[in-house]
């Protein structure tokens, strides 16, 4: 259920809005136990996905490291090689 949810921060070019968007959306299906809400908790679902995305994207804009950024095809290829890793047999 927590796919989306990965890290945001270091990344060159920085996480878009629909990636943390993304990122908000799963937490707040993960931690509510569903992938879809009710009609009569829609409207407090959604409150909390923009509420935690724009918390994470002040966040993101805040943290500050020393560290290179990171590469999104470069660390993409390293997940599929874990992926290739793990899941190969």
């Amino acid at each position: 259920m927590c796919r989306n949810i990965r890290p945001l921060n270091n990344f060159e070019p920085p996480a878009t809005r629909d990636e943390v968007a993304a990122a908000a959306l799963q937490y707040v299906r993960k931690v509510s136990g569903t992938t879809k809400p009710s009609q009569a908790n829609q409207e407090a679902f959604d409150r909390a996905v923009r509420e935690i995305a724009h918390i994470t994207e002040h966040l993101l804009d805040e943290l500050v490291t020393t560290a290179p950024p990171k590469n999104r095809e470069v660390e993409a290829a390293k997940a599929r090689a874990r992926a290739e890793l793990r899941y190969a047999r």
